[in-house]
Formats: structure tokens, sequence, C-alpha cells
């Protein structure tokens, strides 16, 4: 394909995807160590979908993410400091230490959250579609799901009535291959999720999701064809999550050498490999933007862990929220 980013947008784009590796792999090191408590979902490996579709869409186009969020949540701009907060439990965090990993909200960069309940958040971005619609307003809502949640009935009964009522949403199914441990291929009535478009006469296609600048050159064509018609449109990206389902997932479901596939076509790879031999960066380079992610984030990860370590329960109220205080 054409070059699509310039040098400039070249290296912003890459950075963004090793900010989005690295904060997961220090994020699955705190919960396997036991700094950090409950549940996460990490998305290591499907980073080429978040970036390119944060930046196809314009900064006041929605998003509402699922509880595989923190790729999406980085890329749309939040602040690592208050993602890594909110992990923490800490008040400081995006959504008050409330929510923690599966619940990251942050209405300032257009992101109207996620949720732990699967395909939920299709209906409430369908339901922000219908509002901006209402409101003539020039923006669109993209709603993800996962390749398990395109069975579940809302998201039919969603698209059905986004086509119905010509809703500009853009429907986003990151196709990791697997819900929870279960094979897309034995779980999924057709070969592509796409194809379901056209039963409720939405546009569709299926694309390469760990291509960034394809899922970048789609995206941002699609978005700029919904304002203009206003219709929803359904775009499949095929990717794979090299990381398990959540932090206790054996991987027992899927074999290694499946895996070395899929890791041949890791996305940032893929990109720097292109981004160098394009000569705009060096291999040293790519190494310097990891160095510098990694001190960063870990940094900022050092604070909380210094703030949170053999707290009285007097001082853990200075930072954590407590029933009395539970508000938004």
């Amino acid at each position: 394909m054409a070059f699509i980013f310039d040098k400039e947008k070249g290296i912003e784009v890459l950075t963004l995807m090793i900010r989005s590796r690295v904060f997961e792999q220090k994020i699955e090191e705190l919960f396997t160590l036991h700094k950090m408590h409950g549940t996460t979902h990490l998305a290591i490996g499907q980073e080429a979908v978040h970036a390119g579709v944060a930046l196809g869409i314009e900064q006041k186009d929605w998003i509402v993410t699922t509880h595989r969020c923190h790729g999406h949540t980085l890329a749309k701009g939040s602040s690592l400091d208050k993602m890594i907060a909110e992990f923490f439990g800490d008040k400081r965090g995006l959504s008050k230490g409330l929510g923690g990993s599966m619940h990251l909200i942050d209405m300032e960069h257009h992101n109207a959250g996620s949720s732990a309940v699967v395909a939920s958040g299709v209906a409430i971005a369908t339901g922000m579609a219908l509002q901006l619609k209402r409101m003539k307003s020039d923006n669109i809502v993209v709603a993800f799901f996962g390749d398990g949640a395109s069975n579940r009935g809302v998201i039919h009964e969603a698209m059905n009535m986004a086509s119905i009522w010509n809703l500009p949403v853009l429907f986003l199914c990151e196709h990791n291959m697997y819900g929870m441990s279960s094979s897309a291929d034995k779980m999924i009535s057709v070969p592509s999720i796409a194809l379901r478009g056209d039963s409720y006469s939405i546009k569709s296609e299926s694309i390469d999701g760990n291509d960034v600048e394809l899922v970048y050159d789609r995206v941002k064509s699609i978005t700029e064809n919904i304002k203009k018609e206003g219709r929803p449109y359904l775009l499949e990206t095929l990717t794979y999550r090299f990381s398990g389902h959540s932090k206790n997932d054996k991987f027992l479901y899927r074999t290694r050498e499946e895996e070395n596939v899929w890791k041949l076509k890791d996305p940032i790879d893929v990109f720097s490999d292109r981004l160098i031999s394009r000569g705009i960066i060096s291999g040293s380079e790519i190494e310097a933007i990891i160095t510098s992610e990694k001190e960063t984030i870990e940094k900022i990860a050092n604070i909380y862990l210094n703030d949170h370590q053999e707290l009285t329960l007097e001082e853990a109220m200075e930072f954590v929220y407590y029933k009395e205080e539970a508000t938004l």
C-alpha cells in the first residue's frame, strides 16, 4: 500500500503503540506480583487497532469500549498517571478509583467508558449515536466489541436499530480469534463477522487489524463516509491477543505453534520494520523510545506503589474511596 504516514506521524503512531504495549506489560507484572488486585484483561498484540482507530477519527468523535480497554483509553489521549491510579483503587484515578481495570471513563477525551458486561457498550454507543443525530452533531460514535461478543443479541438489535434510524455509529469488531477460551471458528456461524452487516443493510468489510496504516486509512475514510451519508458501518479487524483472556489464563486452548505464527505478524514489529525500510527511523531510535516509555511508566507506577504500601486504615482513606465517599 502507499505510504500513509509521514515521518512525524509515523514516529507518533509507533510511540503510541509501544506505550500501550509497555503499559500493559507493567500492569501484568504488578498483578502477577499481587501489587494490584482484582482482575485485568490485556490486549497485547492488538495495538494497531487501538492506535489506528483513535487517530483515524476526529478528536470529538466518541468511543465506547470493552472490558479489554486499556489500549483504546491510552490511544484516545488519557493520562497514564490517572490510569495507573485507577488500577490501584486510588481516588486520583480516571474513575475515582471505583472502576478498576475494566471500567475506565474519560469524558474529556470523548471516551464514554468501558464495561465488564460483554457487548453492553454497543447498545450505549448506539443510544449515543441517536442523541448525536438529534443534536445535529457532526460527530460519530465507535462501538468496540470482540468476536466473542459478536454473538450476543444486543449487538444484532443495535445494528438493526442503527440501520433503520440511520445512526452515525461505527461498529468496530476486534476479532482476536478467541472468546475467552473458545476458538472463533467453532463459535461463529459465518466465515467473517463482516458478512453479518448484509443482514441489516449495513456496509461492512474485514481488514488486517495488525497493519496500523491500513486501520487508520480505512477508519478515516469510513468515518468521513458515515458523516456524509448518515449511515452506520461494520468494520471487522483481524488481530490476535498474545496475552491470555485474563490474568489467570494458562493458554491451554491454543498451541505454541499458532502463537508463533501470529508473533511474526506482531503489529509493532511490522510497523517498525516498515519505518526502518523507509529510512524514517533506525533500530537504535526505536530502542530509545521503548526505554523512554518504560522509564516513564515505571516512575509513575512506583509513585503509587509507595503511596499504597503498608498503609494504615486511616492513611488509606486519604487515597481510596469507601462506601460513604463512593460518588462520582
